[in-house]
C-alpha cells in the first residue's frame, strides 16, 4: 500500500538531503586531501601552480568519490532514519496505522533514483574527467606519475625492422600516448642494436611517433632528435584498450568497448565486469537502505541506538567487503560478470529484509 503524496514528499525530501550531505562532506574531504597530496608533488613540476593543481584535484575526485556512494546511502538513509526517530515522526506515523515498510517506500525510489543518476549521468561525467586528469598528470608528473597497472608498461613488438622492447612509466588513459619511454632495438638475428629514450611517444598506423629523443648506439655518440619514428605492427586499438582500467570507460560506452575488445582479440572480461556492476548499482543502493533501516528504527527512548548504529556500520563494511571479493572472482574469471555484480546486491537486499521482517513482523 503506498502512503500519501505529501508525507512521501516529505520522506523524500528526508532521505535525498542526507544522503546528498553524506555524499557532499566525503567529497569535500576527498578533494581537500587530494589538493593538499598534489601540491606536495607540485615541487616535481614547474607548471604545477596552485590553481593547475585545484583543477587537477576537481577532475580527479569523481571517481574516487563515485567508490563511497553505497556507503553515502547507508549513512545517509540511517541519518535521516534516526532523525525521524528522534524527532517522534516515525511514533506519529506508526501511530497512524503506517507501517515500516510504507514510509520506507520514498527512501527506496530515491535510492533507486540516485543509482539510476549516478549510472546514467555522473559515471560518464567522472570517467571523462578522469581522463583528462590523466593527461594532465602525464605531462606535469611525467617523472613520477604511474601506469594504469602501478607498476612499468612492457611492450613487446616486431616490425620490418626487426624486435623492440619498449618500456613506459605513464600511459594517458584511453589513447595510445605513453611516456618516460625506453626502447631496446634488436635486428633480425636478435642483436642488439639501439637505445631509444623519448619524453612521449604516440602509436599510429604502422609507427611510433616519439618526441624529445635520445638514441644511444654501441661504438657511436648519443644522438638527440626532436622528433622520431619507429615502425610497429601493433594495432593502436589493441593498445590503447591495455592503457584502458574499466573504471575510465563511461557506461554509455562499455557495450562498444567490449565489442571492440573481443575484435581485437583481446579478453573483454573487466569491460563485462564494470558494466554488470554499474547495472546493478541501484540495487545495491536498495540493499544499503534496507540495511539501514534494520538498524535505524529503534526509539531514541528505549536507548541502545549506539550499538545499533554500529551494526549497521559494521554491516555495511560486510557488504563492501563481499562486494569487492566478488569483483574480484569476476575480473579473475572464476565466477561469471553478472553473477559476481548482482551477488552482493540480490544478497544485501534480502539479508537487509529479512532483518527487517524480523523486527517490525515478528
Amino acid at each position: 500500500m503506498l502512503i500519501g503524496w505529501t508525507l512521501g514528499s516529505y520522506l523524500s525530501a528526508s532521505f535525498l538531503r542526507a544522503i546528498l550531505a553524506v555524499f557532499g562532506t566525503v567529497f569535500a574531504l576527498v578533494y581537500t586531501l587530494d589538493f593538499v597530496e598534489l601540491m606536495r608533488r607540485a615541487g616535481d613540476a614547474e607548471a604545477a601552480t596552485p590553481a593547475v593543481m585545484a583543477q587537477l584535484a576537481l577532475y580527479r575526485t569523481p571517481a574516487v568519490a563515485e567508490q563511497i556512494f553505497p556507503f553515502a546511502v547507508l549513512f545517509g538513509a540511517m541519518a535521516a532514519l534516526l532523525n525521524l526517530s528522534r524527532r517522534l515522526e516515525l511514533v506519529v506515523a506508526r501511530a497512524a496505522g503506517i507501517s515500516a515498510w510504507q514510509f520506507l517506500q520514498p527512501g527506496l525510489f530515491v535510492a533507486l533514483a540516485i543509482g539510476a543518476v549516478s549510472v546514467a549521468a555522473y559515471n560518464p561525467l567522472s570517467a571523462n574527467l578522469k581522463q583528462r586528469a590523466s593527461q594532465i598528470e602525464a605531462q606535469l608528473f611525467a617523472k613520477s606519475v604511474k601506469s594504469v597497472t602501478g607498476k612499468d608498461l612492457w611492450i613487446r613488438q616486431k616490425s620490418l625492422d626487426g624486435q623492440a622492447i619498449i618500456r613506459a612509466e605513464a600511459a594517458v588513459e584511453r589513447t595510445t600516448t605513453i611516456s618516460r619511454v625506453t626502447v631496446f632495438t634488436f635486428d633480425e638475428a636478435a642483436v642488439f642494436q639501439d637505445r631509444i629514450e623519448a619524453a612521449e611517444a604516440t602509436l599510429r598506423d604502422g609507427y611510433w611517433e616519439m618526441t624529445d629523443v635520445r638514441v644511444l648506439s654501441p661504438g657511436a655518440e648519443p644522438q638527440s632528435y626532436g622528433s622520431y619514428l619507429l615502425a610497429s605492427n601493433l594495432d593502436p586499438s589493441q593498445v590503447r584498450q591495455n592503457f584502458t582500467p574499466p573504471e575510465s570507460v563511461p557506461f554509455w560506452e562499455l557495450d562498444e568497448t567490449v565489442q571492440r575488445t573481443e575484435r581485437a582479440g583481446l579478453d573483454a572480461t573487466r569491460y563485462r565486469l564494470q558494466h554488470a556492476v554499474l547495472t546493478a548499482r541501484p540495487l545495491l543502493f536498495v540493499a544499503m537502505v534496507f540495511v539501514a533501516a534494520s538498524v535505524s528504527l529503534r526509539f531514541f527512548r528505549f536507548g541502545g541506538v549506539a550499538p545499533m548504529v554500529l551494526g549497521g556500520v559494521a554491516a555495511g563494511f560486510l557488504l563492501y567487503v563481499a562486494t569487492s571479493l566478488m569483483q574480484d572472482l569476476g575480473a579473475s574469471g572464476l565466477v561469471g560478470p553478472a553473477v559476481a555484480a548482482w551477488f552482493p546486491a540480490v544478497v544485501g537486499s534480502l539479508l537487509g529484509t529479512l532483518a527487517l521482517l524480523y523486527q517490525e513482523d515478528g
